[in-house]
């Protein structure tokens, strides 16, 4: 029997982790569970876990069945849902940095390649001369990786 969720309005994403979890299943036992219940052969595991990642919401369609797998009342699920939904978008870049954090540290990079950044990190050595070495190189596609999201 899996365990009552906490009282007070949750977010979806760490309940449906919780819920799964207190089941002993996987993502992809979820997700199976999922397209065996609803007769839907494409939903993945990697849908289970945005949705416990909060990166997406399913829609009443999931939200149904997802309160047929884990046994729990839908109306949990739907008020999950609705307050995960009233805290508004994820953010659009993921990780610990805010995007205009990494723009402004992007900026800095271009304004003096050689300066120390973050704190504890060493100063980068000089790469060629004419500035397109193969670190220079490395450096600012890593760096579009951050800002322009990986």
């Amino acid at each position: 029997m899996t365990p009552p969720p906490p009282p007070g309005p949750q977010l979806l994403g760490p309940l449906l982790a919780q819920l799964r979890l207190a089941r002993g299943w996987s993502q992809l036992r979820v997700a199976a569970e999922l397209c065996a219940a609803s007769g839907v052969p494409t939903l993945s595991r990697h849908e289970v876990s945005r949705w416990e990642r909060q990166l997406r919401l399913p829609g009443e369609f999931w939200l149904g069945w997802l309160a047929v797998v884990l046994a729990v009342p839908a109306d949990l699920l739907a008020t999950a849902a609705a307050r995960t939904r009233s805290l508004g978008p994820p953010p659009a870049f993921g990780g610990s940095r805010p995007r205009a954090a990494l723009l402004a540290l992007a900026q800095r990079w271009l304004a003096d390649p050689r300066a120390v950044l973050l704190p504890g990190t060493p100063a980068r050595p000089a790469a060629r001369d004419d500035g397109a070495g193969p670190l220079r190189l490395a450096e600012l596609r890593r760096l579009d990786d951050l800002v322009g999201g990986a």
